[in-house]
Formats: structure tokens, C-alpha cells, sequence
């Protein structure tokens, strides 16, 4: 839906952008941390440490293919705003061969090497069995995954966020239902986990392919759509490739901190799994307000309402921190009580870690907020080099934390090495913003009457401090853009 962030008190627009943005990362997360329960409490700690020790091989792969997918949706967008309907339709059969040729790659050649990534990543040994059975099975379903996410993105291209969120919490319910069948009466273990998340993926693409031939004529290829140019893959592989190394570059931190956690046995996984299944959530939400400041900073940008973009980062950080409290006291003081929703009674040891480290984390989140807030609204307005910077200081600083840290003081060591890492990259955002605002305070403002916009938030997988997402927005006459689209189709017919 046609949507302008122009006007209006800057806070109340950021949020209420963010809020179905918040919606979907929540649903996200909710696939992983029904898992964690299930498995956790009816098939005990090792197999909750064994799902868990596959999250950042699954992360690195599925993640990458998530944000390239994400990126061949953003000439969609580009061509749906400049209401060419021909370029649409050659955009989306593109995405659609190279999806499915990722797919291929990736559901044949990444079932092979689990087994041995996962030896590698020096899993215990008492947990490598089901961890690889745990991640050869995600990996066969990956095309499900990644063509609901291309799917979901072309749908958000045009403007439309509300229905991938709609398919999104049913395939979550769906997969709710199908794990606590496959794990529980069907006795099928880890491999019931990743099965059931596998199949609701794939009935959420069925689902988006039907309601792309009822509901949107822009998107249907004909024939001739389907011969792509070298041109146009150039074009997406561009815009997409640079979205999945981003996410490559945290998975691989995320991979150090796995060895790392590995090297401390299985409790030591299976706490930092538990308590990243909560702090996922906290993740999400804060992740929500710093890609609603981007789609902010960039549509105000547009309109040279510089003035506006100063007032909004100021009211959204204030907002993240406050998020971050509001969110940070219950995990702090309610910890304990968090971790045993996942393992149960027992496992002491467990619930001690993975409530130490939400208590960490707890104390930190204000940091990510602003770690959020003002990368978005760099990305916003265009200036990539700082945030591109800062994910590469996050990976040194979580590696570096990780090793050295983790040896010398254990799991603890490991749990700081998110929040060094979240305020190394913030020694360098702040002053790459504070550069901006001054940049902004010079620009001579220029009201302009509000334009029909639509801001294209690209969602995808959230991990450590990264989001995988694309900030596309354009002035698009909509009116115009749907009786041409009516034109079109009446011709055809």
C-alpha cells in the first residue's frame, strides 16, 4: 500500500512503519524458537545442542541465498515504479531462473558437505549425528525456503507488505502443528524438526504462486519474458550477490563463535542456542525501528525535507533505547525463568549460562538500538562505505572476542563477544552520522506537497546485529500506474 513518510511527526511515522515490519521478524523467529521448545523439552539437551550447532553452517548458506533472492526482487521495484510492466515481468522471470538455479546448487552440493563442515566446526562428537541429519534435510528443502523469500520479495516490490506477512504467520502456524506432530506422536526426532519447517516453506510458496495469478496480472510472465538477456542477469546478480556476502560476512563470525562454543562441550551449545532463541526476538524488534529510519531517512531525502531526517534519527534513537529497556528489564529479571520454557527441570548448568548470558545481552541492547538506528539511516541516505565498514569491524571484534576471550574465560568470554562487537561498529557510526547531520543542516529545505510513495522493505533473516534487507523507494503515481496496468490487461483480452 501507497504510503509517504514526508509528513507527520517523524516518531510517529518511524513507528508506525515499523510496527508490521516488527510483525514479520517476530513470526521469523518464531519458526527457531518453536523448535527449540519442542526439541529442547521433548527430546532433551543434546538434541536442542545438536539443532543448535547447525545454526550458523544453516545461517552462512541458507542466509546467503536468502539475501541474494532478496536483491532480485529490487529491479522489480525499480521497474514497477517507473510503471514499465514489460520490464516487471522480464525482472521477475530473471529472479526466477536464478533462484532456481541457486537452488539446485545448493539443495544438491550442500547436503554433501554438512556432514564434514560440521566436523570441521569441531561439533562434539555426541552430537554430530543428528546435527548433520538436522541440517541435511534443511538444506534438501532449501529451494522451498529460498523461493518463498524471492516470492515474498517481488510481492513486497510492488508495493504490497502486508500479504507475504499474512503467508508468513501461516506457514509459522502450519509449522507449529507439524513439529509438535513429527517430534512428538510420530517419534521422527531432530529430522521431524527440520521436515516440518521444510514443508510449511513449501506450502507458503504454493500459497504465494496462487495468489500471484488471482490477485496480481503485473506479475504473470508470458512466453517471451522468459528470454532473459546477459544484461538483465548482469543487473541482478549485481544488485544481489553484494545483499548475500553482507549476510556472509556475519555468518562467518557466527561460524568462529560455533567452534569457539564447540571447543566447551555440549552445555555450553545448547545454552548459547537456548538463550539466542530469546534474544532473537529482542533482535527483531529493534532491527524493526532501524529499517523503518532507513525507508525514512531515504524517502525525506527524496523530498529534500533534511530538516525532518535530523529531528526523526534524534526521536528514533531516543525510541530504540527506549525499546531496548522496555524489552532488556524482563529478559534481565525474568532470565532463568525464560531458559526453562526451552530445557525443562534439570540441566542447572544449562539454564545458569543461557541465563547469564540474556542478562548480558539485557544490559547491551540499548547499544544495538543505536547500532540500528543510525546504520539504517546511513543505508538511507546512500552512504554505504560506513555500514559495509562496520559489519567487517563486527566480525573482527565477535571473532577476535570469541578466541581470545573464550579461552581464557570459557562461555563467558564467548557471550561478550556480541556486545564488543555492537560497540566496536557504533565507534564508527556515530561519527560517520554526526559528519551526515552536519551534511543535512547545510541542505536548504524544500517542502514539497506529499507525492504517493511506496517504501519497499526486502525483510530477511535477522542474526547478531545484521538484517538482511533492501531499502528501495520512488515516487510512484499509483492511480496512473493501476489504470495502466487496467489498459494492459484489456488489451491482452
Amino acid at each position: 500500500m501507497a504510503r509517504s513518510l514526508t509528513t507527520g511527526a517523524p516518531w510517529r511515522v518511524i513507528l508506525v512503519f515499523a510496527v508490521p515490519l516488527l510483525i514479520g521478524n517476530v513470526v521469523q523467529q518464531l519458526y527457531q524458537v518453536v523448535d527449540a521448545i519442542v526439541v529442547g523439552r521433548q527430546l532433551g539437551i543434546d538434541s536442542l545442542a545438536a539443532v543448535g550447532a547447525t545454526g550458523s553452517l544453516l545461517f552462512l548458506l541458507l542466509g546467503f541465498a536468502w539475501g541474494v533472492t532478496s536483491g532480485f526482487a529490487i529491479p522489480t521495484a525499480q521497474a514497477f515504479g517507473s510503471r514499465d510492466l514489460d520490464a516487471v515481468r522480464s525482472s521477475v522471470a530473471t529472479g526466477t531462473i536464478l533462484t532456481g538455479a541457486m537452488s539446485i546448487v545448493l539443495t544438491i552440493g550442500a547436503p554433501l558437505i554438512a556432514a564434514p563442515t560440521l566436523r570441521l566446526l569441531q561439533t562434539p562428537d555426541e552430537l554430530l549425528a543428528e546435527a548433520t541429519v538436522f541440517a541435511q534435510i534443511s538444506f534438501l528443502g532449501a529451494s522451498a525456503v529460498m523461493f518463498f523469500n524471492y516470492l515474498s520479495a517481488i510481492i513486497r516490490a510492488i508495493g504490497d507488505s502486508r500479504t507475504p506477512l499474512i503467508f508468513l504467520t501461516l506457514s509459522c502456524l502450519l509449522n507449529i502443528g507439524l513439529v509438535l506432530l513429527m517430534v512428538g506422536p510420530l517419534g521422527w526426532g531432530v529430522a521431524g524438526a527440520a521436515l516440518a519447517t521444510v514443508v510449511a516453506q513449501a506450502v507458503s510458496v504454493v500459497l504465494c504462486l496462487d495468489f500471484i495469478r488471482r490477485r496480481i496480472p503485473a506479475l504473470h510472465v508470458r512466453r517471451s519474458d522468459w528470454r532473459v538477456s546477459r544484461a538483465s542477469v548482469a543487473l541482478h546478480l549485481r544488485l544481489g550477490m553484494p545483499m548475500g556476502f553482507q549476510t556472509s560476512i556475519i555468518a562467518i563470525g557466527t561460524l568462529t563463535v560455533q567452534v569457539a562454543l564447540n571447543e566447551l562441550g555440549a552445555d555450553a551449545v545448547a545454552a548459547y542456542t537456548t538463550a539466542s532463541r530469546v534474544d532473537s526476538i529482542a533482535v527483531a524488534l529493534l532491527s524493526s525501528l532501524g529499517l523503518a529510519a532507513s525507508m525514512f531517512a531515504a524517502q525525506n531525502l527524496g523530498g529534500q525535507r533534511p530538516d525532518r531526517i535530523r529531528r526523526g534519527v534524534v526521536q528514533a534513537t531516543w525510541m530504540s533505547i527506549g525499546a531496548a529497556v522496555a524489552i532488556g528489564v524482563p529478559i534481565i529479571v525474568f532470565s532463568e525463568q525464560l531458559v526453562r520454557v526451552f530445557v525443562g527441570d534439570g540441566s542447572e548448568t544449562v539454564v545458569d549460562a543461557a541465563a547469564y548470558m540474556l542478562v548480558v545481552d539485557g544490559y547491551t541492547y540499548a547499544a544495538l538500538g543505536v547500532l540500528f538506528v543510525l546504520r539504517g539511516v546511513l543505508q538511507g541516505l546512500g552512504r554505504t562505505v560506513a555500514p559495509t565498514v562496520t559489519g567487517v569491524v563486527e566480525l573482527v571484534m565477535r571473532v577476535g572476542a570469541a578466541i581470545v576471550l573464550g579461552s581464557a574465560f570459557g562461555f563467558v568470554g564467548v557471550v561478550w563477544s556480541n556486545p564488543l562487537a555492537w560497540f566496536g561498529a557504533i565507534a564508527l557510526l556515530v561519527p560517520a552520522y554526526v559528519i551526515e547531520h552536519r551534511r543535512l543542516g547545510k541542505m536548504r529545505v524544500r517542502p514539497l506537497a506529499p507525492t504517493p510513495t511506496t517504501p519497499i522493505a526486502i525483510v530477511g533473516p535477522v542474526d547478531g546485529s545484521m538484517n538482511v534487507d533492501a531499502v528501495v523507494t520512488g515516487s510512484i503515481p499509483v492511480q496512473e500506474f493501476r489504470e495502466a496496468e487496467r489498459d494492459q490487461s484489456f488489451r491482452r483480452s
